[in-house]
């Protein structure tokens, strides 16, 4: 039987959403056609809006599980992913009134390395755990799933990295992943349904 994973002394040790968005850089992605990663990043979080009521009450509610939650989000500033993903966690969490802090990956590699990707440091990784104890009770992350999956494909056709053309298939990669996050709010809708799922499933 593996033992749960305890998270318990890293709580603290983050920044605030509102330190985290202050304190990012201003960064140009051209593959993801983003102009000013600060900018739209706050763009996200203050355009947010529920899809449905039905949405919006059950992360209203005074579920039980909420307040027993803490979340912890393992991020940089300087990925795509984190710029469009990491306010609508916010936001969500905001609602729910769930405590949530950002461990920049890099000061917790450690953390990280137990929240892998396929193998790989994907980001963002929202880890929610208990917030007594300190046991973690699931994740979220890097993406929504319909938009994970075009990454996964590429993996899966294109496994050797020294082969030619490979930079410029996962260019490819990262340019339509871009354009799915670029489609409306649909990216937020996916995420919500799947950050309500987790939620259903977690019992304390």
């Amino acid at each position: 039987m593996t033992h749960p994973i305890r998270l318990h002394h890293k709580i603290g040790q983050g920044l605030t959403p509102h330190q985290f968005m202050e304190n990012m850089k201003i960064r140009e992605m051209k593959l993801s056609c983003i102009p000013n990663t600060k900018e739209l990043c706050r763009q996200v979080y203050d355009r947010f809006q529920w899809e449905n009521e039905e949405a919006e009450r059950f992360f209203t509610s005074e579920l039980h599980i909420f307040k027993q939650l803490h979340c912890l989000i393992l991020c940089t500033d300087w990925c795509p992913d984190v710029i469009w993903n990491v306010p609508v966690l916010f936001r969500i969490l905001e609602y729910s009134r769930i405590p949530t802090e950002v461990l920049i990956m890099e000061d917790h590699m450690e953390t990280m390395d137990l929240f892998l990707t396929d193998g790989g440091r994907a980001q963002p990784i929202a880890v929610f755990l208990h917030a007594s104890t300190g046991e973690v009770f699931g994740t979220w992350g890097a993406r929504p799933s319909y938009i994970q999956n075009v990454m996964d494909e590429f993996k899966r056709n294109h496994p050797d990295k020294q082969a030619a053309g490979y930079q410029e298939q996962l260019d490819q990669t990262y340019k339509k992943i871009g354009e799915l996050y670029h489609d409306g709010n649909e990216y937020q809708r996916v995420m919500i349904q799947e950050i309500r799922q987790l939620f259903t499933s977690i019992t304390v």
